[in-house]
C-alpha cells in the first residue's frame, strides 16, 4: 500500500497525457504559448475568477502576490502557525513580519475570533490557509479586512475546488470558490495536490485587473508586454512550462470527479471510524465543501498508532509535527512553546491516512480494522 499512488492516476488517463506532451514537443513551444494561455482561461473558469496567472510554484504564487500588494520591510501579515513553512516563509522573504494567530480546533484553519486582537498599525494583509481541503471562514475574514482596510491573500494550495456559502442580503446564499474571494488566491500544482503537475507549478487568481497586470509583470522580469527588452519593474522568472500546462489541462477535466471520489473515500473512513472514541474524524463546517486533499484525524497515542500502522504496511503522514512559531527558522520572532496551544496540541495529535480517488475499499477496510485493533488490544496492554 502507498500513501499516495500517482501511477494509478496516470494509467487511467495515460493516452491523453501522452498525446498532450507529444503535442507540445511537436509544436516546439515550451515557454508560454497556446497551452499556457488556454490553461489559464480554463482554470479561471473552473475557479470562477476573472484572471488566472500561472507561475512556477505555489510558493511563488504567494510571494508574488505579496510583492504585488507592496508588502515590504516593516509590514506585518497575519497568518496561521499550523501550515507548511512556505506560507510564512514568503512573508519573511518580503522583509515583513509573520504574525501568527492560533487555529480552530475542529477545522485546523485560522481562528477568526482571534484575528482582530493581532491587528496593528503595521498590519497590511491577512493570509489565511485553507488547510487539508477546507476553506477558512472567509466571510468573517473579509469583514475584518474591510473594517481595517487590509488585503487578503488566500493560500488555497490544498483546496482547489473547495467552496463556501456566503450569506448575502435578503437571507440568500452565494456559493464562492477557494481563491475567488480575497484579493488573490494562490494554488500549488505540486504532484501530490488534487490537481498536480508532473513537476512544480502554481497559480495566482484574482478579480482585480490592476493586480493581475502587476503579477504578470513580476513573474516575467518586469518585462513590458508591448516592447521586448523593456523592463518596467524589477521582477523574477516564474513561468509555468508549456508541458506542465498541457498536462494540467488534461487533468483539469477530471478534477470534479476526482474530488467527488475523494469525498466518497472520506465518507467511508468517517463511517468506519466514527465510533472509535480515541479518534476524532475530520469535521466539515456548515456551508463548506471539503475537497479532502488530506484525510486527517486526531488520534490518542498518535505516535504509537503511526508505528503500529507502519508495522502493518499502512503508510501515514503527520502534517505538521512542528508549528511554525517553534521552527528554528522563526526563532528570531521570539515566540515560545505555549503561545499557540491549539496548534501545538494539533501537532501532537494529527495523523493523515491514505486518500486518493483510486484507493480501494478493501484497502480502507484494512486501515480501519488496524486502527480499531490498535485501540482494542495495544492500548490495553
Amino acid at each position: 500500500m502507498e500513501f499516495l499512488n500517482l501511477k494509478l492516476q496516470y494509467k487511467s488517463i495515460k493516452k491523453e497525457i501522452n498525446e498532450a506532451i507529444k503535442r507540445v514537443l511537436e509544436n516546439g513551444v515550451f515557454i508560454g504559448g497556446e497551452e499556457v494561455e488556454n490553461f489559464e482561461k480554463e482554470i479561471a473558469e473552473f475557479c470562477k475568477v476573472k484572471y488566472a496567472i500561472s507561475v512556477n510554484s505555489g510558493t511563488d504564487a504567494l510571494f508574488l502576490s505579496l510583492k504585488a500588494i507592496g508588502i515590504k520591510s516593516g509590514d506585518e501579515v497575519i497568518t496561521t502557525p499550523f501550515t507548511f513553512i512556505a506560507t510564512a516563509e514568503v512573508i519573511a522573504n518580503c522583509g515583513a513580519k509573520p504574525v501568527f494567530v492560533d487555529i480552530d480546533p475542529l477545522t485546523y484553519n485560522i481562528d477568526v475570533s482571534k484575528i482582530e486582537k493581532k491587528i496593528t498599525k503595521k498590519t497590511k494583509a491577512i493570509l489565511p490557509v485553507h488547510l487539508f481541503g477546507q476553506m477558512a471562514d472567509m466571510q468573517e475574514i473579509m469583514r475584518i479586512a474591510k473594517k481595517y482596510r487590509l488585503y487578503v491573500i488566500e493560500d488555497a494550495a490544498q483546496a482547489i475546488g473547495a467552496t463556501q456559502k456566503f450569506k448575502i442580503p435578503n437571507l440568500k446564499f452565494e456559493i464562492k470558490f477557494a481563491g475567488s474571494i480575497g484579493d488573490f488566491g494562490c494554488f500549488s500544482f505540486f504532484p501530490s495536490k488534487n490537481l498536480g503537475a508532473y513537476g512544480d507549478g502554481g497559480l495566482i487568481t484574482t478579480n482585480n485587473k490592476k493586480l493581475a497586470e502587476k503579477v504578470k509583470l513580476l513573474k516575467n522580469h518586469g518585462s513590458s508586454p508591448k516592447e521586448k527588452y523593456r523592463n518596467l519593474i524589477l521582477g523574477t522568472n516564474s513561468r509555468l512550462d508549456a508541458i506542465q500546462a498541457a498536462i494540467l489541462r488534461v487533468k483539469l477535466k477530471y478534477l470534479k470527479n476526482w474530488i467527488h471520489q475523494r469525498q466518497e473515500v472520506a465518507e467511508y473512513y468517517n463511517n468506519g471510524l466514527a465510533k472509535t472514541k480515541e479518534i476524532v474524524i475530520p469535521q466539515t463546517s456548515f456551508g463548506k465543501n471539503h475537497v479532502f486533499h488530506q484525510y486527517t484525524i486526531r488520534a490518542k497515542n498518535r505516535n504509537a498508532l503511526q508505528k503500529y500502522l507502519k508495522e502493518k504496511g499502512i503508510p501515514t503522514m503527520i502534517y505538521y509535527p512542528i508549528p511554525l512559531h517553534l521552527q528554528p527558522a522563526f526563532k528570531y520572532l521570539g515566540y515560545k512553546r505555549g503561545d499557540f496551544p491549539v496548534a501545538e496540541k494539533a501537532a501532537r495529535e494529527v495523523l493523515s491516512l491514505p486518500i486518493y480517488p483510486e484507493l480501494k475499499i478493501r484497502e480502507q477496510d484494512w486501515i480501519i480494522k488496524k486502527i480499531k485493533e490498535f485501540y482494542t488490544f495495544k492500548t490495553k496492554v
